[in-house]
């Protein structure tokens, strides 16, 4: 006799590999980072300050070692303690927008939103460092995490949204992000805003940009790791030059 708590049991595992196959690049990406949150979390403190400058996309290992550096840094999160939370977001947020994109245009777009933030806020760091507005030490500044692709995923899962929650999402989303940048903004905080406008930028590579008037009649709204269907398209990108 099957137990009374062994078919739902069954059918939430399915639902779980399913979900976890559909979305490959954001579960690969967030074991990456939990066996770097354990490696930080074990490390002496002289080990994990090494490890967390020598995997930093900042001045001095741009100039170094350039593209190891801007890939390694999107690997590790400064406090392992928050990996429960990112894993959450990872799931909220990444998870479904590879799952509507696809996981090439999502890669494509938290990975170019990664690169042009860091890119940016460093230049940002160096501009103020020979302005002497800051210490010539913040060429060794920590500057890693995955704050700069997510901000480009919550970006566009604007669009995945529909009304009227994609204007509530959205305006929560400018505040957010735009607060911390009008009140004392950091190079992180510029890093986020740049990010976020990529994330908004990408509606082109959205299944709802691609979308016919019939399919959006019929409400075809297939998800999957292809990004082949979407719900009713959402209205052009705010700010979106033509």
């Amino acid at each position: 006799m099957t137990p009374p708590l062994a078919a739902p049991a069954r059918r939430a595992w399915n639902w779980v590999l399913d979900w976890v196959r559909s979305t490959p690049g954001t579960h690969i990406w967030l074991l990456i980072i939990g066996i770097t949150s354990l490696v930080i979390a074990s490390a002496s403190e002289g080990l994990e300050q090494f490890l967390l400058h020598r995997t930093s996309s900042n001045i001095h290992e741009l100039n170094e070692h350039p593209v190891p550096s801007l890939l390694i840094s999107g690997f590790w999160i400064e406090q392992p303690g928050s990996f429960l939370l990112y894993a959450v977001m990872f799931e909220l947020v990444h998870a479904n927008v590879e799952r509507w994109m696809g996981s090439w245009r999502w890669l494509l777009t938290v990975g170019a939103a990664h690169v042009a933030a860091t890119l940016a806020s460093q230049e940002l760091v160096l501009l103020a460092i020979e302005g002497h507005q800051l210490p010539r030490s913040m060429t060794h500044v920590v500057d890693i995490g995955v704050s700069y692709g997510l901000a480009a995923a919550a970006g566009v899962l604007t669009y995945r949204l529909p009304s009227p929650w994609r204007y509530g999402y959205l305006v929560g989303l400018l505040a957010f992000f735009g607060v911390p940048l009008a009140t004392g903004a950091t190079f992180t905080d510029f890093g986020h805003a740049i990010a976020l406008t990529m994330g908004f930028a990408c509606w082109p590579l959205t299944p709802a940009a691609r979308v016919g008037p019939s399919d959006v009649a019929a409400g075809d709204d297939s998800g999957g790791a292809a990004g082949a269907g979407a719900g009713a398209g959402p209205p052009p990108p705010p700010g979106r030059q033509e």
